[in-house]
C-alpha cells in the first residue's frame, strides 16, 4: 500500500488583488502552500504532485527553497478549467513517475490555500478511508451559514455520501443543507482517473468539477464516505481578510506550542513568532516583540519588549530590549543597550 498526494496550486487568486500567486502569500513566515505541504508527512507521502499554473516558476522555486530535503513533481495546468481538470493533470504526473500502482494504493487531493490544515487531520482521514474500504472519503464540515459552499447530499442511510452539489447548482432543498464540502479527498487511486474521464462541464461555471467524481463513483456502486472535520481547520484563503484571519490563528498555535515547551510569552496578543523560530525553555518574550526567519533564542534569554529579531542568534542568558537584531549574534549573558540596531554585515 502506498500513499500519494496531489496539491492544487495553479490559481491566481483574483480576490487577493496581487501579482503574487495566491498560494505564495505569507502566513507567519511560511506560504499558504508551504503550510499545506508541511502537513503531509514526508515518510507517509513520498510522492507529491503539485499542480501549478499562474506564476509557476515562483511556486516551484518556493517549494525548492522552503523544503530543500523533499522532492516534488510539478504538473502544469495550462488553462483554468476547474478542479477536475487540475486533479487530472496532477494525477497524470504521478502516473508517469509511479505507474505501477494497485487497488491498495491511495491518493489525497488537497487545495493549496488551506494553511490551517494539520497533519493529524490528514492522518485520521487516511486511516478512516483505508479502514472503511471506501472508494473515496470526502472531508466535510457543518456550518450554521453554508452560503457559497458546495453541499453534501448524503445517502438514505445517512452514513454515506451520494453526491456533492456546488452552491450555484443547488436547488432550494439542497441550499438548506448545512454540511459542506471541505475540498479535500482521499481516493482509491485506481478508481480516480477513470472517474475523472466520466465528468463534464455541464454546470453553472462551465468547468470540470472534481466534486462530480463522487456521483460517478456512487453510480458505479462504489462507497463514498464523509469525514467530518473542524470547519476552521479546512478554511481556505481567498482574500486579504481571510489571510489575516488564518495568520492570526496560526500565530496563536505557534505561541501556544512554545509556551507548552517552557517559553514565557508575556503578552501573546502583541507578539509575533514565525514558523521557523527556535526558542529554548525558560526564555522570556515580552510584549511587542517580533521574531522572524531562522531566529534562535537560547535558554533563559530575555527578548523585548518592543524588539525585532530577524535571522538572529540570541545566546542563552542574553537580554535584548527595544532593539533590532538582523542576522547578527548576541553572546551568552550579553545585555544589548536599548534602541540598538545590530546587523550581520
Amino acid at each position: 500500500m502506498s500513499l500519494s498526494a496531489v496539491v492544487l496550486a495553479a490559481g491566481k487568486g483574483t480576490r487577493m488583488k496581487s501579482e503574487l500567486p495566491k498560494p505564495l502569500h505569507d502566513a507567519c513566515g511560511r506560504s499558504l502552500l508551504g503550510w499545506v505541504v508541511s502537513s503531509l508527512d514526508a515518510s507517509r507521502f513520498p510522492n507529491i504532485s503539485v499542480v501549478v499554473g499562474h506564476g509557476k516558476e515562483l511556486v516551484v522555486e518556493s517549494l525548492h527553497t522552503g523544503f530543500p530535503n523533499r522532492e516534488f513533481m510539478f504538473a502544469e495546468q495550462h488553462s483554468q478549467r476547474g478542479t477536475g481538470d487540475a486533479t487530472s493533470v496532477g494525477l497524470a504526473e504521478l502516473d508517469v513517475r509511479d505507474p505501477s500502482f494497485s487497488d491498495d494504493d491511495h491518493v489525497v487531493v488537497l487545495p493549496g490555500d488551506t494553511p490551517l490544515l494539520q497533519a493529524d487531520t490528514i492522518d485520521r482521514l487516511v486511516d478512516q478511508h483505508i479502514q472503511s474500504g471506501a472508494a473515496c472519503t470526502v472531508v466535510t464540515a457543518r456550518l450554521d451559514d453554508p452560503t457559497g459552499y458546495g453541499r453534501i447530499v448524503r445517502g438514505t442511510d445517512g452514513t454515506t455520501v451520494r453526491k456533492i452539489v456546488e452552491h450555484r447548482d443547488c436547488d432550494a432543498d439542497q441550499l438548506r443543507l448545512g454540511e459542506i464540502n471541505g475540498g479535500m479527498y482521499c481516493f482509491r487511486r485506481s478508481l480516480l482517473a477513470p472517474a475523472l474521464r466520466m465528468i463534464d462541464s455541464d454546470n453553472a461555471q462551465g468547468e470540470l468539477y472534481l466534486t462530480d467524481v463522487i456521483g460517478v463513483l456512487v453510480e458505479a456502486g462504489h462507497p463514498v464516505h464523509p469525514f467530518v472535520a473542524d470547519p476552521v481547520e479546512i478554511s481556505g484563503v481567498n482574500d486579504r481578510a481571510q489571510l489575516s484571519d488564518a495568520a492570526n490563528a496560526i500565530a496563536g498555535r505557534i505561541i501556544r506550542d512554545h509556551m507548552r515547551n517552557g517559553v514565557s510569552v508575556v503578552q501573546p496578543s502583541s507578539t509575533v513568532i514565525e514558523a521557523d523560530v527556535e526558542i529554548e525553555p525558560d526564555a522570556t518574550i515580552h510584549a511587542g516583540s517580533v521574531l522572524q526567519g531562522g531566529t534562535f533564542v537560547g535558554a533563559g534569554a530575555i527578548v523585548g519588549p518592543n524588539t525585532h529579531l530577524v535571522d538572529a542568534y540570541v545566546s542563552a542568558g542574553a537580554t535584548v530590549a527595544h532593539s533590532v537584531v538582523h542576522g547578527a549574534q548576541v553572546a551568552g549573558g550579553e545585555i544589548i543597550a536599548p534602541f540598538s540596531h545590530l546587523t550581520g554585515d
